[in-house]
C-alpha cells in the first residue's frame, strides 16, 4: 500500500494538536524537542515539574529517551510548547544576553552527593571557573574531588546547571559530557 505524501506542516500541526490534547488530559508526562545551537543539536526534555534533561547529540537522543521511559515514564511526546521557555533562555544564553537561567528544574535523575554537587554549580558565576576541589569543599566534602567529577559527568542538565565551569586544579579544562571542544567553546563564549 502506498501512502500519499504528507505536507510537513500538516504533520507538525497534528503533532502539536496531539501534544496539547495529551497535556490537557494529564497524560503528557515527558515532553521533548530538539534545537540547533552553537554546540550542536540539543534535545530538551521536561516534565510538568521542570527541565529534566539537556542532551547533547553525542549522548544519543533516542537512547536517552529510552532511559527516561524506563526510569521516569514511558508517556513521552515531542511537544515543543512545554519547552518554549527553556529554549528561549538557552537561545538568549548563546546570544550572550543571559548569564543565569531562571527555570524550574526537575532534578530527580540526580541522587545523593551528586545532587548536592549540582545544587552548588549555579553558584559559579558566568565567565568564572571553580576547580573540582573548590566544588567538593562547597558541597561539604573537601576530599570528594573524584565524586564531583562523577557528578559533573552525569549532570542531567548541562549548560543550565553549569558543570562546564568546573575545571581541574591545574587550570586545564578536563572532560565534558558535550565534548571537551564544546566545554572550551562555552567557556570561551562566557569569557568574551
Amino acid at each position: 500500500m502506498k501512502f500519499p505524501d504528507v505536507d510537513p506542516r500538516t504533520v507538525t500541526r497534528l503533532r502539536d494538536r496531539l501534544a496539547a490534547e495529551a497535556d490537557r488530559e494529564g497524560v503528557l508526562d515527558i515532553a521533548y524537542r530538539t534545537v540547533d545551537t552553537p554546540v550542536g543539536s540539543l534535545m530538551l526534555v521536561a516534565t510538568e515539574q521542570g527541565l529534566l534533561r539537556v542532551v547533547f547529540e553525542r549522548e544519543g537522543h533516542e537512547a536517552v529517551l529510552e532511559h527516561i521511559a524506563d526510569v521516569v515514564s514511558p508517556r513521552i511526546l515531542q511537544a515543543a510548547k512545554r519547552l518554549d521557555e527553556p529554549w528561549r533562555q538557552l537561545d538568549e544564553y548563546f546570544a550572550g544576553d543571559r548569564r543565569r537561567f531562571e527555570l524550574p528544574l526537575d532534578l530527580r535523575l540526580a541522587k545523593g552527593f551528586r545532587r548536592t554537587v549540582l545544587d552548588h554549580l549555579p553558584d559559579i558565576a558566568y565567565g568564572q571557573t571553580w576547580s573540582y576541589a573548590q566544588v567538593a569543599a562547597a558541597a561539604g566534602s573537601p576530599r570528594a574531588v573524584r565524586a564531583v567529577g562523577s557528578a559533573c559527568a552525569t549532570n542531567p542538565i548541562p549548560i543550565v546547571v553549569p558543570c562546564h565551569r568546573v575545571v581541574r586544579s591545574d587550570g586545564t579544562y578536563g572532560e565534558y559530557v558535550g565534548s571537551p571542544e564544546n566545554k572550551v567553546r562555552l567557556l570561551t563564549m562566557e569569557a568574551a
